[in-house]
């Protein structure tokens, strides 16, 4: 019998990506998006979730660093990876080790360059203009104990005009993670 794959997708804002990702799968016999798990009560993609039947647990700051509470939701849920969409926080060193290689998050430029703490949305498109660099792109990373630092996955880049904006910036890395965040993600599973 087919084993079914279960994925908990960490998201803290809009959610455009973890929605993405849960239509890309909802039709998947093998890989399931079980559970939505939010730090932040007023995020929309709350709502997006809600929208496509996903169960969603919003937890605190406490729930995660100070207590099993996320841990014991996910090991209830028979969670086998870990996907950041938009996901603010460090995660905490439990789950990293509970989870080693089993946790994805994407970043918004092509790491090592404007990664690290407050490296998010917008700020990494200003920096990447403000620097005068040619290309951004995605890249999409297994998470360790320090932000956007564990090892590549995979890059997709993308040219930066002349007269680039950090919103036209952010539309062309939009479509990069749209098109390719579920596949990899796909992937990662099938070697687990």
């Amino acid at each position: 019998m087919l084993k079914i794959k279960n994925i908990a997708v960490f998201a803290s804002g809009s959610g455009s990506n973890a929605e993405n990702i849960i239509k890309y799968f909802e039709n998947n016999e093998s890989i399931n998006v079980k559970m939505l798990l939010c730090n932040l009560p007023t995020a929309y993609v709350l709502r997006r979730a809600s929208n496509l039947n996903i169960p969603s647990v919003i937890f605190s700051r406490n729930d995660l660093y100070k207590s099993n509470n996320v841990i014991d939701k996910l090991l209830y849920n028979k969670i086998d990876l870990i996907v950041l969409a938009g996901f603010l926080w460090l995660v905490p060193e439990n789950i990293i080790r509970l989870y080693k290689n089993r946790i994805v998050n994407i970043h918004p430029a092509l790491l090592p360059d404007y990664g690290g703490r407050g490296m998010y949305g917008d700020n990494v498109h200003k920096a990447v203009i403000a620097d005068g660099k040619k290309e951004s792109g995605i890249t999409i990373h297994y998470v360790n104990e320090n932000y956007d630092d564990g090892a590549i996955i995979f890059q997709a880049k993308c040219k930066v005009a002349d007269i680039e904006t950090p919103e036209s910036l952010a539309a062309k890395i939009h479509a990069l993670e749209y098109e390719y965040y579920p596949k990899i993600i796909e992937s990662v599973l099938m070697r687990l």
